[in-house]
């Protein structure tokens, strides 16, 4: 594991977003959602390609909080811009479990 200084995690831009639209991604490689995550009114909208498909489906996943980091550069999935990485656990099968607050907080909120 390489050592991380405090100052490059300090850099990481982690924050509340509530997923507002799951559509399908078949375009992409592995199975994947297209989310549309809602960061309030300072960051407003920002999308998401996320393969998290083996454990939740669309109606699971929408209105749900979730901790994605926000200031990574757009990367192209396929044919679209994924401009955020949801964050997730990865358990031994590669199915990834969401992190979420423990109880909803306003959209924005820094992770500290």
């Amino acid at each position: 594991m390489e050592t991380l200084e405090w100052t490059q995690f300090t850099k990481v831009d982690m924050r509340v977003g509530t997923i507002i639209k799951v559509e399908p991604f078949p375009e992409a490689h592995k199975p994947a959602f297209k989310l549309t995550i809602d960061f309030g009114s300072e960051i407003g909208l920002k999308k998401s390609s996320a393969q998290i498909t083996h454990r939740y489906t669309d109606k699971d996943l929408l209105h749900r909080q979730i901790i994605a980091v926000i200031n990574f550069p757009p990367k192209q999935i396929a044919n679209f811009m994924s401009e955020c990485l949801v964050l997730g656990a990865v358990n031994s099968q590669n199915e990834v479990v969401l992190l979420q607050p423990e109880c909803p907080v306003a959209n924005g909120l820094k992770i500290a």
